[in-house]
C-alpha cells in the first residue's frame, strides 16, 4: 500500500514539474554579442568555398574517362 502511494506521488511530481516551472517565467537579459558582422562574413565565405569545391568535384567526376568506373 505504501509502495503504491509512493509511486503515485512520484508520478504526479514528475508530471507536474514542467507545469510548475512554466508558471513563473524568470526575466532574461540578452547576452552582449560583439563582432557579429565578422562571424556572418566568415560563415558565408566558408559555405561558398565548400559549394565551389563540390561543384568542381562534380564536374571532374562527370567528365572522367576512367574505363573502370561504373
Amino acid at each position: 500500500m505504501i509502495r503504491k502511494f509512493a509511486l503515485a506521488t512520484a508520478a504526479a511530481a514528475m508530471s507536474l514539474a514542467p507545469v510548475v516551472a512554466q508558471a513563473a517565467p524568470a526575466p532574461r537579459a540578452p547576452a552582449p554579442v560583439e563582432q557579429v558582422e565578422e562571424l556572418r562574413g566568415t560563415t558565408a565565405w566558408i559555405i561558398g568555398a565548400i559549394a565551389l569545391g563540390l561543384i568542381i568535384w562534380g564536374i571532374i567526376e562527370l567528365t572522367d574517362d576512367d574505363p573502370e568506373s561504373p
